[in-house]
């Protein structure tokens, strides 16, 4: 068989069912074996980078999937490399394979020839250039050991014309997978880390996305339940304990943080760390989050531990191999009653969650954001998987939405490319049909790869994007206060085609409806609710991307600190009543 098709045996026997991307000269053969071999699914994207982006939520949505994405080398392959970088600094595993040139014109600048393996090798586990034809198959079984094994991260295949028109001997029938190589904790080493947090008063768990890959969330809620311990999860760990258990302390940091998070984090004197990077917008000021505590810092890259600070103890480990030991020596030691008390530390974690509250209940026309949240909190429930990436809209609804299952907040964390949000929404609803995905933007987000809205409408993709719409970069702006400036960040003008706007410019209603979606505007507070039952109702009905947009007031300042989390600026007044942030988990007390 050509190589060409080996190639494609090999991903359906890895367990690869769906693939995104964009056909073009170079690639074609590999289009016309994925055609032959049938069996999986291709979703054509409208833009390059958006492939990527599906491939990544196709990724996050489920353990064990992995998203590919395809294209030429150049300039489609270049176009991938945002979704690459998203996806290694999040840990995500795809696999991206490209069409180049001829082997012998690679180096003349034939048409679309570029170096795509140099170009990805900074953001890939590893990006690889096929010269010769047999060597196929071991570069796509090493890709898919790689992607799996240790940290996981994403990996570039490119593949010359002429090297996947090549016949080879290939019998996928005795093909295996490699078997997958993740560290894992000894029982010495957990040991003396429960020895540690025995000899604490105010533990945490600050638990990362980690824990997530590697399908361990029970694991971890078993293990806080057994020592007692309250849990913080990071927002890519966000999901990993359910945000009503009794031990969910609230996630900390100086943007996507809860009141309540940051202030038990604040009263604690332990800190065990599983499968989390202490990114700087959870840590602040390391002085300040590191002051009066001790470290214990497990994570599955052996690089990782030290990187940001040294901690008191470090283990290398898979999450869920460490996890399974720290279950096991908590039971052993409650069997002997040797596990201290926490009731205490508990309770008053549960109390400031109870009472460290932000206002989201407003009635003003414009609107503001928080009252959106509020009802999406009304109208979204447990089973909802949240998708969004970067921006106040996603700061301010990661302080005040709720998650309750791993998976169900699929977040860009470390890279936050704008546009990122649509097409890994459409990803997510592939890989999970059945699902209410709702997904987050503001203006700019949204507009950035719009396009991508064309690919729900024909391949029948439904789900809510609900689009908070200030006309404005709300972040940059929010930032550039600091240098006195608002400057190239308002986008706002007045419509010639659609006055009935003022002067929020873009009529995204008209824009969804030409490209086969359903849309609808809200401009009141009591429309909102009403608009996401109908979006939902829509979505079911004609199975394409429903948007739900919403005009908010020009500015508001939400919550965050440019420094460290003991000094976060609230900006708008807190909650002293219950009716100020009726959705909150603990009602005010």
């Amino acid at each position: 068989m050509t190589a060409a098709r080996a190639a494609v045996e090999i991903l359906k026997r890895e367990g690869v069912s769906n693939a995104f991307g964009v056909p073009g000269a170079a690639i074609n053969p590999f289009y016309a074996a994925l055609k032959a071999a049938g069996g999986v699914h291709h979703t054509l994207a409208r833009h390059v980078e958006g492939a990527s982006h599906m491939a990544e939520g196709y990724t996050r949505t489920h353990p064990g999937n992995i998203g590919v994405c395809v294209g030429t080398s150049g300039p489609a392959g270049t176009d991938m490399i945002t979704g690459l970088y998203s996806a290694i600094g999040d840990s995500i595993p795809i696999l991206c394979i490209t069409g180049q040139a001829p082997t012998a014109v690679i180096h003349k600048e034939d048409f679309q020839a570029v170096d795509i393996a140099s170009i990805a090798r900074p953001v890939t586990k590893a990006a690889t250039t096929v010269l010769e034809a047999a060597q196929v198959p071991g570069v796509f079984q090493q890709a898919f050991h790689l992607m799996r094994s240790g940290r996981p991260g994403p990996v570039l295949i490119d593949l010359p014309i002429d090297v996947q028109l090549t016949e080879i001997e290939f019998d996928p029938e005795t093909y295996e997978p490699l078997p997958v190589f993740r560290p894992a904790a000894t029982r010495a080493q957990v040991e003396k880390a429960v020895r540690m947090l025995n000899a604490s008063e105010r533990p945490l768990i600050v638990a990362g996305g980690g824990v997530i890959n590697a399908d361990a969330s029970g694991l971890l809620v078993e293990f806080a339940e057994l020592t007692g311990t309250p849990v913080v999860p990071t927002l890519m760990g966000w999901g990993a304990i359910a945000d009503d258990h009794e031990l969910n302390a609230g996630m900390v940091g100086l943007q996507t943080s809860h009141r309540y998070g940051n202030a038990t984090f604040l009263e604690s004197d332990f800190v065990l760390g599983i499968g989390n990077r202490w990114a700087n917008r959870h840590t602040g000021k390391l002085d300040v989050y590191t002051r009066g505590r001790t470290f214990v810092h497990v994570d599955i890259e052996p690089t990782q531990i030290g990187k940001i600070f040294a901690p008191d103890y470090g283990i290398t480990s898979d999450a869920g191999a460490a996890l399974t030991l720290f279950v096991e020596v908590a039971k052993e030691l409650k069997a002997a009653g040797e596990l201290p008390d926490r009731a205490a530390w508990a309770a008053s974690a549960r109390e400031r969650k109870a009472t460290l509250h932000r206002r989201t209940h407003f009635d003003n026309v414009p609107l503001k954001p928080q009252r959106v949240y509020e009802e999406m909190n009304r109208a979204f429930g447990p089973e909802t998987r949240y998708v969004t990436t970067i921006g106040l809209s996603q700061i301010a609804g990661a302080q005040m939405l709720h998650v309750y299952k791993p998976r169900h907040w699929i977040n860009c964390g470390q890279a936050g490319p704008l546009g990122w949000t649509i097409p890994a929404a459409l990803g997510v609803a592939t890989a999970d049909p059945e699902a209410t995905v709702v997904a987050l933007s503001g203006d700019y987000d949204f507009q950035f790869m719009l396009e991508e809205l064309a690919v729900g409408a024909q391949h029948r993709i439904p789900y809510v994007h609900v689009l908070v719409n200030n006309s404005y970069l709300g972040l940059i702006r929010q930032a550039q206060r600091n240098f006195d400036i608002d400057f190239q960040v308002n986008l706002e003008f007045e419509n010639l085609n659609s006055p009935e706007l003022g002067v929020y410019g873009v009529d995204h209603v008209k824009v969804a409806e030409g490209l086969g979606c359903k849309a609808i505007r809200v401009t009141e507070p009591d429309q909102l609710l009403p608009a996401f039952e109908q979006a939902k109702k829509l979505a079911a009905e004609f199975r394409v991307p429903v948007i739900v947009e919403a005009i908010l007031e020009r500015v508001t300042n939400i919550a965050m600190s440019g420094s460290d989390i003991a000094s976060v600026n609230e900006f708008e007044d807190l909650a002293t009543e219950p009716w100020h942030a009726p959705t909150e988990i603990l009602p005010l007390t």
